[in-house]
């Protein structure tokens, strides 16, 4: 603190104190802040992936829905015939 000085040495004390609470919680409140941006990041991230997920034909759904497309009578009768 600088002596001697217009203003009273309480209030330049209290003003100091409240410049070094700011000072120190800057850190701490940047950390947070960056955490929470990171967390909101991965977890558009995440839903975009489900969503593409959800959208999109897996190569088994595509086998199972041509296993039944296939028609069962044509099946039946080549079937047969191979097995003759």
């Amino acid at each position: 603190m600088a002596f001697p000085t217009a203003v009273n040495s309480q209030i330049t004390d209290s003003v100091s104190q409240a410049n070094t609470k700011v000072l120190g919680d800057t850190p701490a409140v940047a950390t947070g802040n960056f955490m929470m941006t990171t967390n909101q990041a991965q977890t558009n991230a995440a839903h975009q992936a489900t969503l593409s997920q959800r959208f999109s034909r897996t190569p088994v759904a595509q086998g199972v829905d041509l296993l039944y497309s296939i028609d069962t009578a044509t099946t039946a009768v080549g079937t047969s015939r191979i097995f003759r």
